[in-house]
């Protein structure tokens, strides 16, 4: 893991990658030095290495910049755009799981015929962080929109569905409104293990 210290900084080092974390935390206090001590974990084993911390309070433009309200928050980007953002502390093995779901996921992205799987949630829903790291768990490769920062996204969600809460799934065309494991699974033909 290495620190980072400035926007400018960041953004020149997710330039080109495919896949990049970056913890927010607040050093010194307890939810988030746990969170720094798994997500260094899990790099370590994982060999992840597009894996970066910046501490909130120290430089503040970071978060800022990205919207991020707590601390401990996991970024993640992919191609250079926030996709996703997994607060609060989890153990080592889900961040090695998240890890290494990103790297299986990016090796079978153009070799399997998936269902094209678009998250709506937001930063602060529990029930949509149960459901991204259901389908990372899985394998299943999925654009997550936070419906908090993107309106018109937001707009035709509510369109489509009439509902407003989240999370919802647009699964291969097919909404799924909130964490319905069961239709989820049979959409995307997952067998319970």
């Amino acid at each position: 893991m290495r620190e980072i210290t400035t926007l400018t900084e960041f953004t020149e080092q997710i330039k080109g990658k495919e896949r990049v974390y970056l913890l927010v935390y607040k050093k010194g206090t307890g939810v988030s030095d746990c969170a720094f001590s798994a997500v260094k974990e899990a790099a370590e084993i994982s060999k992840m290495e597009n894996v970066f911390y910046v501490d909130a309070p120290t430089y503040p433009e970071i978060h800022k910049y990205y919207g991020v309200t707590s601390a401990p928050s996991l970024l993640v980007f992919e191609k250079g755009q926030l996709k996703d953002m997994v607060k609060g502390c989890h153990d080592t093995q889900f961040y090695k799981q998240l890890f290494e779901n990103a790297v299986f996921q990016q090796r079978v992205q153009n070799s399997t015929q998936q269902k094209s799987v678009t998250v709506y949630s937001t930063p602060t829903c529990p029930w949509c962080n149960t459901l991204k790291s259901f389908l990372r768990k899985n394998g299943i490769v999925f654009t997550d929109i936070d419906v908090s920062r993107d309106h018109e996204a937001a707009r035709q969600m509510v369109s489509a569905t009439g509902q407003q809460g989240v999370p919802q799934a647009n699964i291969g065309g097919e909404w799924v409104v909130g964490f319905d494991q069961k239709k989820i699974k049979r959409l995307l033909n997952i067998q319970t293990q």
